[in-house]
């Protein structure tokens, strides 16, 4: 894999609870925001953004599973701006709510 495609991804890894765009990660490895775009979809076969949103959803997945955080604290230490937005984002994905998935898994 591209080295500027793997820094991304590690700074994406590292600050999954903060906000990230992608003409600050451009500037991270040198390259045009569109530059930056056609080379992470080439490597990946997703956006740098798609990239993140899965990365956070996965983080979200597993504290939903492991952890005793309300919903709530699950959301914003995953970069969540807006609780209803990830609520809905996260229903889209699963077809269920948060509590509903941890409910799910905790009794598998």
């Amino acid at each position: 894999m591209d080295p500027r495609v793997e820094t991304v991804i590690s700074v994406m890894r590292q600050r999954l609870a903060y906000p990230l765009s992608i003409q600050m990660l451009s500037k991270r490895v040198n390259l045009s925001p569109t530059r930056l775009r056609q080379l992470f979809k080439k490597e990946t076969g997703r956006s740098p953004m798609q990239y993140l949103g899965d990365l956070r959803m996965r983080h979200v997945e597993h504290l939903l599973r492991n952890t005793f955080l309300s919903v709530k604290e699950v959301a914003f230490s995953s970069g969540v701006k807006h609780v209803s937005s990830f609520m809905h984002a996260f229903k889209r994905r699963h077809g269920l709510t948060p509590r509903q998935f941890r409910a799910l898994k905790n009794h598998l």
